[in-house]
């Protein structure tokens, strides 16, 4: 019996397609149809690479298997298989006895880790409690738009009440939705992610529910506009539907437990989610505090900014905000990016400072601008941005996430 192989795979239930993966790959390892993204055997030789990228964890994921998934056997998956039984070798001449395969098992099981860290302080996550095959179900409780009516963004504040089963989350994790039905082949449709936007002790303090902030996405089909298939459903619902989830999913995008930590939040439309989570949860616990909170949070207009009006009513001791938009009449277009470089000095002085913690969420085509951004910054005191980030990255001081 020849050694077992250890191979990379990708869970479609939790990937969110946003190509980080096959992107980051040297070697162009990675592929995807219109339904998955697959990784290539013959071709991978796990560098980890694409592990830290992924927004989600979905590419965190190893079987140890006698044969090799073939690309067309994983581009058709709807979820992960099981870990195949594997039985005892003789344990020479490269063949794989019982302990080697029960070590090589384990490793398999626990993922690659890559480099991204939660913060040293952070809680425990939980993850993983609830899948498609038995989600979780949730009524919704409430279902509000947070843009102004003639915006074009439709956005949404959702509140999913739990009742009496057990779903904990911490600030920075994501759940999963499943939208009903199914798509064109007549498959069911596709788990989409989205990111919690209140606090671990719920939207309503002590209460057994949680928020998201969705936006209503649209495209064009066959000359006609349609909506997403899970924004859509999402934004459609009613008080009192219910609703399938899975997860939580996110371990290392996370909220630190300590009150002196500094929080510099980088965000655009809905990416405010989880900034808003963490937000409350140093309100709700910590006011009196010389951990600070600065938000840089970017929109078209004020009328498409999630959360406009209760986020300019926060106190300035409690968060810092620097909100500017991109589409204002007769205005300079300003974008996230720019304020950081109006502020260049404050931030600066806080990226010199061990207890300052870096997050960005939002659209993916902000990354770049932003890293420019913080090359120049850091360039003023004398800092190097690569160097600082591979060791904000390690210490579980910076954290990205884009889709």
């Amino acid at each position: 019996m020849s050694a077992p192989l250890r191979q990379h795979l990708i869970d479609p239930e939790i990937c969110i397609r946003c190509n980080t993966c096959e992107e980051t790959c040297p070697i162009d390892a990675v592929t995807h149809n219109e339904d998955n993204y697959a990784v290539d055997a013959a071709i991978c030789k796990a560098c980890l690479d694409c592990i830290a990228p992924c927004p989600t964890g979905a590419i965190d994921n190893w079987r140890l298997v006698r044969r090799p998934y073939g690309l067309d056997e994983q581009l058709e998956w709807d979820e992960l298989p099981e870990q195949e039984a594997l039985g005892s070798g003789a344990g020479a001449g490269g063949e794989a006895g019982e302990e080697e395969v029960q070590r090589l098992l384990a490793e398999a099981q626990a993922g690659a880790g890559g480099k991204s860290q939660a913060p040293a302080s952070a809680a425990k996550p939980s993850v993983n409690l609830y899948s498609r095959a038995e989600p979780a179900v949730a009524a919704v409780a409430g279902n509000f738009r947070i843009t102004e009516r003639d915006a074009a963004s439709d956005i949404r504040h959702i509140v999913l009440d739990f009742g009496t089963q057990s779903f904990p989350v911490l600030e920075g994790q994501s759940i999963g939705i499943v939208p009903p039905g199914e798509d064109g082949t007549g498959r069911p449709h596709r788990v989409r992610l989205y990111s919690v936007a209140s606090p671990r002790d719920g939207e309503r303090p002590n209460h057994n529910n949680l928020a998201l902030t969705v936006k209503r996405e649209t495209y064009e089909a066959e000359g006609t506009m349609r909506d997403g298939v899970a924004s859509g459903y999402l934004c459609d619902l009613p008080k009192g539907a219910q609703v399938q989830v899975t997860g939580p999913f996110g371990n290392s995008f996370l909220m630190p437990d300590d009150p002196s930590a500094n929080l510099v939040m980088v965000c655009t439309g809905t990416g405010s989610a989880p900034f808003r989570a963490m937000t409350e949860r140093r309100r709700r616990r910590h006011r009196e505090t010389d951990g600070r909170l600065l938000l840089f949070f970017g929109a078209r207009t004020p009328g498409e900014l999630p959360y406009f009006g209760p986020l300019m009513k926060l106190p300035e001791r409690l968060i810092r905000k620097e909100v500017c938009f991109s589409r204002l009449p007769g205005q300079p277009k300003e974008y996230v990016q720019d304020r950081m470089l109006k502020q260049a000095e404050e931030v600066a002085a806080l990226l010199q400072d061990d207890k300052t913690h870096l997050y960005i969420c939002g659209l993916k085509g902000m990354e770049s601008g932003l890293h420019e951004a913080l090359e120049s910054i850091c360039r003023g005191p004398r800092m190097e941005w690569r160097s600082l980030r591979s060791e904000m990255l390690e210490s579980g001081r910076f954290h990205v996430e884009t889709y």
